[in-house]
């Protein structure tokens, strides 16, 4: 009976430290689709073309490649979901889209103007980046701030957000032009 003691020991730490492996574990991170190398080389190819195309802006020439990551998440997670099984509304808006595109005058809000109400939806609820003031926002047990008043909050994938910011027009032209 002794003798077992030291291995029924074994037995129980490991079956405790197997435990605590498994609770650790977390859920993969799909924000950004299946990931940008998971996709088929004409997709990338595609991704390559339009990431030069779209940055026409003479201040903005280089954000194409500082926002390279998160913009192959986002071309990534619409490619994963098909941007949502919308329809395309690439004949409809190409005439418009077009120059909107490739001028400096517009904005990006000329651009989300044209998005369909389920277009907004689906920006809404699947853009990686969320806005911790919003619901669904914050996670639970985040929701007590230590942020002084006045100063904004760090959003869930804060370059994502960044990237919505400094660089809207561009992040919404493909889900717009809808070449996917």
């Amino acid at each position: 009976m002794a003798a077992a003691r030291p291995v029924l020991l074994v037995l129980c730490l490991a079956v405790a430290a197997e435990g605590t492996r498994l609770r650790m574990r977390q859920e993969p991170d799909t924000a950004c689709g299946k990931g940008f190398d998971s996709l088929v080389p004409g997709s990338k190819d595609y991704f390559a073309t339009a990431s030069v195309e779209l940055f026409k802006h003479p201040g903005k020439l280089t954000d194409n490649a500082t926002f390279a990551t998160e913009l192959q998440c986002w071309f990534s997670h619409m490619v994963t979901q098909s941007c949502g099984g919308l329809p395309s509304q690439a004949a409809e808006r190409k005439k418009q889209l077009t120059p909107a595109c490739q001028g400096v005058e517009a904005d990006g809000m000329v651009i989300w103007k044209m998005f369909t109400p389920d277009e907004v939806t689906y920006f809404k609820k699947e853009y990686p980046a969320k806005d911790p003031t919003e619901e669904g926002g914050l996670e639970e047990n985040t929701k007590v701030s230590a942020t002084p008043a006045g100063e904004s909050l760090i959003s869930y994938k804060q370059a994502m957000e960044t990237v919505k910011i400094v660089d809207l027009k561009d992040l919404l032209l493909p889900p717009t032009f809808r070449l996917l």
